[in-house]
């Protein structure tokens, strides 16, 4: 067995049955090792600016213009394109703070896109997603795309 696929626990469950704010729950935390592995494959670098580097490609603005590439390139499929709008749609008694309401939903939605694919075990599809995601931003991840 490997880790492609298996989740990191032997726990699993029926994504299709979760809330969008669930999916995101585990969503966010899915996307963040992501970005993080992206970035220390980068360099060898201080925490600090791994930190930096890292928190640029997670906060809402980054995930709002990646997730607008995706539905405007037409990259995503029916059911994630489905997935990633019920995640914007889903509305939390959170208030987001120097971002627009609109850039909070859509990554939002992002994150329930990238928790259904987690829970899902489709990890080829969340690389293929993630790598497209990529090539929004700089080649460089030591490159701030602002």
């Amino acid at each position: 067995m490997t880790l492609n696929s298996i989740s990191l626990t032997e726990f699993s469950c029926d994504p299709k049955q979760l809330s969008p704010l669930t999916l995101a729950f585990i969503g966010d935390t899915v996307y963040d090792l992501f970005v993080r592995e992206m970035v220390i494959s980068s360099a060898n670098r201080p925490a600090n600016q791994l930190h930096t580097l890292s928190a640029q490609r997670v906060r809402a603005s980054a995930q709002a213009q990646a997730a607008r590439a995706l539905l405007d390139k037409g990259f995503l499929h029916t059911q994630e394109t489905a997935v990633l709008r019920r995640g914007r749609n889903a509305h939390s008694r959170h208030q987001p703070k120097n971002m627009s309401e609109a850039d909070y939903h859509l990554a939002t939605g992002l994150e329930a896109l990238f928790g259904y694919l987690y829970l899902s075990r489709d990890f080829a599809r969340l690389r293929q997603i993630f790598r497209e995601i990529c090539a929004e931003f700089d080649d460089d991840p030591g490159e701030s795309n602002e």
